[in-house]
């Protein structure tokens, strides 16, 4: 596993990203502006059931550059829904 240490000494496990529930997310945009690595992504929701014939679009976050997560944890601290799944990286 990855691990670093705080400015205190203690080790410490980063967990990066892994998943994002666009099922419960509502598109706040919380996440996407404390994200400092630019992971995530506005995009539109697909939506099945439109029978009311409205044209307007849903909006949610998508995980666009995982890679690039740096396991802050930031956008789960934010997210009012509990949308994000984390686990450590393996070296």
């Amino acid at each position: 596993m990855i691990t670093g240490l705080t400015r205190g000494g203690a080790e410490w496990t980063p967990q990066f990203v892994t998943d994002l529930n666009q099922e419960k997310c509502i598109g706040c945009g919380r996440c996407y502006k404390v994200c400092p690595r630019n992971v995530l992504d506005l995009v539109e929701r697909d939506i099945d059931d439109d029978d009311d014939g409205d044209d307007d679009n849903t909006m949610v976050m998508s995980i666009a550059n995982a890679m690039d997560c740096i396991g802050c944890g930031s956008c789960g601290r934010v997210c009012p829904k509990n949308c994000y799944t984390y686990a450590p990286a393996s070296a």
